[in-house]
């Protein structure tokens, strides 16, 4: 099969290598998935590049990237024949697994192979893993949002465009931060109801305004020590912070007596070992969302696999308005 891979980390140009390896056999309980789209995300980027832990050993080969979509067409022991032929998005694919979605084909367990409706093309199905089910996530971490008020911070981004969209499909109100004008129009074009930018010093003075001075239940959160100071001064008596990033100030120094005065939750996300539960909930509820048309999708920029080093170079780069998708040929 056609694949990408890294033996070593480095940067993107150096060490993927696209060729040709063997394809994988499906064992108990897996099936094994034809791959048409891979998604691309920082985590991937930051694995291959060596920033954060692969959380395997590098000997051998790394094929890269844990978001995917394609069709099951083999299937292994005490998994049902009728899977096969199954349009499917995978997660976890490259999770302490040596074998991502950057390949024509990958091998895994086959609860992480989930039904993706008709509806849904395969370049969005490679978007669900990590930010839709993130999103999907911080959002509803601490139960039910009807009549809530929720703040996400990088409205515009891959997660927050979602948590966005999650959290008005669900009855909450929503007030969004971006950067700038453009990622602000982002935000409301995703359905938020107020945004405002960031960088504004009285940041926090406009969110008691729009909400009368009673802040807000919830904050989903990627810049979890930027933005503590902030999120102390608007976030109501016994609110959440869900937080899935914190990458300027990854290790904050917490205002902890305001934090215990106001009883305020810090729950931190990362998708990979959520609780079952909440990946079952999230399922079910992207299940729904995509066979009725409920989710805005932004696709910014789509590679070939023999591109891929122009993909983890787009995503470090920045700024971009939506998933990075890798298509496999």
């Amino acid at each position: 099969m056609k694949a990408a891979w890294f033996e070593r980390s480095g940067k993107a140009g150096d060490v993927l290598i696209v060729g040709d390896r063997k394809k994988p056999d499906p064992g108990q309980g897996e099936v094994r998935v034809r791959l048409y789209a891979s998604g691309v995300n920082p985590s991937d980027v930051k694995k291959r590049a060596g920033f954060q832990p692969a959380g395997l050993d590098l000997t051998g080969f790394v094929i890269p990237h844990s978001d995917g979509a394609g069709v099951i067409e083999e299937v292994g022991a005490g998994v049902a024949q009728s899977r096969i032929g199954e349009r499917v998005w995978v997660y976890q694919a490259q999770y302490q697994r040596h074998q991502g979605t950057a390949a024509e084909y990958v091998c895994l367990p086959q609860q992480t192979a989930v039904r993706l409706p008709d509806q849904a093309d395969f370049s969005i199905g490679a978007c669900i893993g990590i930010p839709i089910m993130t999103a999907h996530r911080c959002v509803f971490a601490d139960g039910d949002i009807k009549g809530k008020t929720i703040l996400v911070t990088g409205a515009s981004g891959r997660v927050g465009h979602y948590a966005v969209q999650w959290a008005k499909l669900f009855g909450a109100r929503v007030i969004g931060t971006a950067g700038n004008k453009h990622r602000c129009q982002l935000a409301k074009d995703s359905g938020a109801d107020h945004v405002f930018s960031y960088k504004e010093t009285d940041l926090a003075d406009q969110i008691m305004q729009v909400t009368d001075g009673e802040g807000v239940d919830r904050i989903v959160e990627v810049e979890f020590g930027d933005n503590i100071e902030t999120s102390c001064q608007v976030l109501k008596t016994s609110g959440t912070i869900a937080s899935y990033s914190s990458s300027r100030d990854p290790e904050p120094v917490l205002p902890f007596y305001q934090m215990m005065f106001n009883n305020i939750t810090v729950k931190t996300v990362l998708v990979y070992n959520m609780p079952e539960e909440a990946k079952r909930h999230a399922i079910q509820d992207i299940w729904r969302a995509l066979e009725n048309g409920q989710l805005i999708h932004r696709i910014a920029r789509r590679y070939s696999l023999n591109d891929i080093a122009g993909a983890h170079e787009a995503i470090e780069e920045g700024g971009m308005d939506g998933c990075v998708v890798v298509d496999i040929e």
